[in-house]
């Protein structure tokens, strides 16, 4: 069944109330998406993945806490959400990454026991009954900007959503538009014809 009303680019990203674990290890029974990123306060970043104590998964949820301080420099939130109850997040924390846990990570994670965050934005496995690995970056005003899903046996590019960030954050600063391959600090476009060729002149053997 197609759902016309899940999550989009340029659409307001959907609210949600459930139990969380926060970076404290306190489970907070309401998180609630929009109050915790305050229109106007902060970007987002929103994952999904299937499963907790399974293989692919920690490495991405160590991967994302390994990097927070470059995503907090960018002002953006992280939150992870998967169908597991948050005594089973807390247990997880609770294991060593030697031991195949995550260890005290430092963003929440979300309890989505009923599947109805999943199905709002879209990236539910219909025959596992899990969560793809759904990635949505959001802007200061709760606009979804960016949405990737990766399938269940391939691992996220965690340094991709910071290099997305950086761009969106360009863009919005200088109004201009990030080629292919763009990074922080390179060359990028103004969004016109003589812009195309300025850019393709001094950067198009690199592209």
């Amino acid at each position: 069944m197609i759902n016309n009303d899940i999550a989009k680019i340029g659409a307001i990203a959907h609210n949600f109330t459930s139990d969380a674990v926060m970076p404290s290890g306190k489970i907070e029974k309401k998180f609630n998406l929009h109050d915790f990123l305050g229109k106007n306060d902060s970007y987002g970043l929103i994952f999904f993945y299937p499963l907790d104590f399974t293989f692919v998964c920690p490495t991405e949820l160590i991967s994302f806490d390994k990097r927070i301080n470059d995503f907090e420099a960018l002002n953006c939130k992280i939150i992870g959400v998967s169908i597991d109850s948050v005594f089973v997040h807390s247990k997880w924390r609770e294991t060593s990454i030697q031991d195949g846990g995550i260890g005290e990570i430092k963003y929440p994670l979300i309890s989505d026991l009923n599947h109805k965050i999943m199905q709002k934005y879209g990236v539910v496995n219909e025959d596992a009954s899990v969560a793809y690995r759904g990635t949505f970056i959001i802007d200061k005003n709760l606009i979804i900007r960016h949405i990737s899903i990766n399938d269940l046996n391939i691992g996220r590019n965690v340094d991709e959503y910071l290099r997305i960030l950086n761009a969106l954050q360009h863009a919005e600063k200088y109004g201009e538009v990030c080629p292919a391959n763009w990074n922080k600090g390179d060359d990028a476009m103004t969004p016109t014809d003589e812009g195309l060729k300025h850019y393709c002149k001094s950067n198009g053997d690199n592209l």
